[in-house]
Parts: C-alpha cells; sequence; structure tokens
C-alpha cells in the first residue's frame, strides 16, 4: 500500500500499522477516538487528552525533543508527526528506516484533508469520516454577521511578545470564530511590542492558555499601555486540529457573545 503525506513524502506500507507512535498531541486524541487506544504504543509528554487513557501509554519525549532510541526499540508500523511540531532533523532521523506520516496543517482546511488521510493510513477510513462530518456541521451551523468581526490580535508568547500570521491554522481559525486578524499580513508567528499592537487598534486582545500561559496578572501587565478588551482563551480551541475541533464553535459562540454583551 503506497500513502502521500501533506509534504509529499510517500509512505509504503504491507499492512495497515499494528503498532502506531504520535508525536503530535491534538493527533494522539483524535486517534483514540478513532479507536486506536490498543495500537498507540508510544506518545508525547504532552499528549494529555484523554487523560485516562494517554497516561498508561509509554511517552517518548517532547515534541522537539523525542528520545529517538526509545522510539526505533518500539518498532511501530508508523509514526504520526508534524512538520512545524516536530523538529525536522529528528523526523528525518527517524524516516531513514521507519514509516513516517507527516502532516503540515496550515489553515482549517488542511487539517480536515490530514484527519481524513490519516484514518486512510490507519484503517479507521468510515470512522474518519463520522468525525470530519460532524466538525463540518458544527462549521456549517455556526456564523457571525460581518458586522459583528473584531479586530484581534492572539498572543502565543511573552518576553518576547509572539502572534499569529496569515499562514497559520490559528489564523484560520480566528477567522471562522469572528475575528479579523490585524497581524494577517505577516507569517507564521511574528515577534510584536505592545506599542505595534496598539498602533493596530484592536478592539481585543486574546490570550493563550499554550503555549504560553497567560494569566489574570498579564492581562494587567498589558492593561497599562494598551486600552481594549483583553480575555484568556483557550488556545487548544484555537490550535488543536483533530477531534477536539468538535467543540471549537461552541466556544467560539460563547466568546463572540461575551465580547458583544
Amino acid at each position: 500500500m503506497e500513502f502521500k503525506d501533506q509534504i509529499g513524502r510517500t509512505i509504503v506500507m504491507d499492512n495497515f500499522p499494528k503498532k502506531i507512535v504520535c508525536t503530535v498531541p491534538s493527533i494522539t486524541e483524535y486517534l483514540i477516538d478513532l479507536g486506536l487506544e490498543e495500537v498507540l504504543v508510544g506518545v508525547t509528554k504532552f499528549c494529555i487528552h484523554p487523560k485516562s487513557k494517554t497516561k498508561s501509554i509509554q511517552k517518548i519525549g517532547g515534541t522537539k525533543t523525542l528520545k529517538i532510541k526509545d522510539i526505533q526499540e518500539l518498532n511501530p508500523d508508523l509514526i504520526i508527526c508534524n512538520k512545524e511540531e516536530n523538529d525536522k532533523e529528528q523526523i528525518e532521523s527517524l524516516s531513514k528506516n521507519l514509516n513516517v506520516y507527516v502532516s503540515e496543517i496550515k489553515n482549517y482546511e488542511s487539517a480536515i484533508d490530514a484527519l481524513y488521510q490519516i484514518g486512510i493510513i490507519t484503517n479507521k477510513e468510515e470512522e474518519a469520516k463520522g468525525i470530519i462530518s460532524i466538525i463540518e456541521q458544527k462549521k456549517t451551523d455556526y456564523t457571525v454577521e460581518p458586522s459583528k468581526y473584531l479586530k484581534a490580535c492572539y498572543l502565543i508568547w511573552k518576553d518576547p511578545y509572539m502572534t499569529v500570521g496569515g499562514d497559520t491554522y490559528i489564523h484560520s481559525m480566528m477567522e471562522m470564530a469572528g475575528f479579523t486578524n490585524i497581524f494577517q499580513n505577516r507569517q507564521r508567528y511574528p515577534t510584536i511590542s505592545l506599542a505595534q499592537i496598539k498602533s493596530m487598534d484592536p478592539d481585543v486582545l486574546l490570550l493563550s492558555s499554550e503555549p504560553f500561559p497567560f494569566s489574570e496578572k498579564h492581562i494587567k501587565e498589558i492593561q497599562e499601555v494598551i486600552e481594549c478588551d483583553i480575555m484568556l482563551v483557550d488556545g487548544e480551541l484555537f490550535s488543536w486540529y483533530g477531534s477536539r475541533m468538535i467543540f471549537a464553535f461552541k466556544y467560539f459562540d460563547d466568546l463572540i457573545q461575551e465580547l458583544h454583551s
């Protein structure tokens, strides 16, 4: 069987995988929801959902600090990685003698495509279609009037402050949620200053819970410089591409309602 991953690499396997290592937290959750818990032999320490099932699976390091030797000793039939979340050299090292599927998620559409591809390569195509259909329906049911769109800056890091550009999955989810990303003309995750944010006159700052854990004290610090709404938001629902996408649109609805109340 031959499969292509999202960066164009060809994966050749004799059979569907019986042992899988996943190095992407959101996809680990998705694989378990597909019914693949029994074949997951290794996950990262950041693969925390669902906790009741991931806690017993062998940990193979962090997303960018994989324990290559441990993974090789597990001898998985398939390793599922991500171009952005995992280290390129480590992916290349694993690819020398193991089957590695690499996703490249730039927006909502590529996330859905990855979910479908992973369903096919793991022999869970129908289950994947079922999860995708729920996500797509939630997306269809959720609408925001253009007049209610809010100019927003989404912060993912502090010291230095970092935001998201227009070529990211988070940007794509911001747009669908009803936010106009004030840094949409930038790429990837640019470093910015509070003064730059202020000059863009946002309606709201969204402070993510991950990878940097923003808290109430950070809101107070920023409010000394910028006068606008500032909210702590669930980073998983803006950045996790997997079955957790099912819950994103209800969360966005609650968020927008709160901002407009």
